[in-house]
């Protein structure tokens, strides 16, 4: 078995739901942390990092905490208000990266839709008034409604799936 430490930051709940189906995941593994950053690690053999999309990357927090991740075996989780495409969640994946130190290791990524707050949606609609047959507005307003349902059962066992696969890999290597 192995020692596995959980963070993540969650804005409105969606990261958060996403983490406890990670945590059920680990099941038979030693959760050595789990809760949001900063938190130390130190003995983890293999760190879940998990956010909400702020502005196309992970929350500052999650930033600040993945920058300490020197040596760290690393997974990387979130969810994002605007996950219409594989590519989009893709670009995700390597933003998240990218704030990892040089001498840790990327396992793998993985990325779901998340709702985001009503007000968001009255904000775009709004826009939408002044701004009648804007394209970009009417995909933002799509989007919106795309991801009002998730994360979703499906979404959370995917997040369960992928963890215990990660750890049976891990373990064999």
């Amino acid at each position: 078995s192995m020692k596995v430490a959980i963070i993540f930051a969650s804005q409105t709940g969606n990261t958060l739901q996403v983490a406890l189906a990670v945590r059920e995941g680990c099941s038979g593994h030693e959760i050595v942390a789990f809760g949001p950053p900063p938190a130390d690690v130190g003995e983890a053999e293999l760190v879940f990092a998990g956010s909400w999309t702020d502005r196309g990357t992970c929350a500052p927090e999650m930033r600040a905490f993945l920058h300490t991740l020197h040596g760290k075996n690393v997974v990387l989780f979130g969810t994002a208000g605007f996950g219409l495409s594989e590519s989009y969640f893709a670009s995700l994946g390597d933003r998240f990266k990218a704030e990892l130190p040089a001498d840790s290791r990327v396992v793998d990524a993985w990325f779901c839709p998340g709702k985001m707050p009503p007000a968001v949606r009255e904000r775009y609609e709004a826009q939408l008034a002044e701004h009648p047959g804007d394209k970009r507005l009417e995909n933002m307003l799509a989007a919106y409604d795309h991801a009002k349902t998730h994360p979703d059962p499906g979404d959370l066992e995917g997040a369960r799936s992928f963890t215990r696969a990660i750890l049976k890999r891990e373990e064999e290597r």
